[in-house]
């Protein structure tokens, strides 16, 4: 039996939704979840070498990458390394799902075009506010993401032979 009251969604909206649920942060959100975010989103288009934001910039939005390549990169001294190539249909800036983060990379366009989708940290947090269990599933995600970095974070600290303190993470 159909029920009559059970919101419906265009197709532009239901493809929005199949590219959110790709993206781990939103994997586990419903349609009528995900919907809160689509007044936010909105999508920006970036050049070869421009900067998304810089390492200790406020986290004011989470992105995802549509189309192109980011790098993540983190400065020592007057240059950059790349920790990462974010690939499309990944997230990154994911801190902006917390309250008054700072960014830890630099993220830079790579490829001569990108197409970012960017949701403001303010729309985050006022979903959060208003659906705990939204916010519930979102952070249970990014804990799984954290999680899985630790993890190569202390794999990769294990092949590099001790080259840098470990230690001084935990102070």
């Amino acid at each position: 039996m159909i029920n009559p009251f059970k919101k419906t969604y265009s197709p532009s909206e239901q493809k929005k939704f199949t590219f959110l649920g790709k993206v781990n942060f939103f994997a586990d959100l419903t349609f009528d979840e995900m919907s809160q975010f689509l007044p936010a989103i909105h999508q920006r288009k970036y050049v070869q070498d421009e900067v998304v934001f810089f390492r200790n910039d406020p986290s004011q939005a989470l992105y995802i990458l549509e189309k192109g390549e980011v790098t993540l990169n983190i400065d020592i001294r007057t240059d950059f390394e790349t920790i990462i190539k974010i690939n499309e249909g990944e997230p990154f800036g994911e801190n902006s799902l917390l309250e008054n983060s700072k960014r830890i990379y630099t993220a830079i366009v790579s490829t001569e075009e990108a197409v970012l989708w960017v949701i403001p940290n303010y729309a985050i947090l006022d979903i959060f506010h208003s659906n705990q269990k939204v916010k519930a599933k979102m952070m249970s995600s990014l804990a799984t993401f954290y999680d899985r970095r630790n993890q190569q974070l202390f794999s990769s600290y294990k092949k590099s032979y001790g080259f840098f303190n470990l230690g001084q993470m935990f102070e």
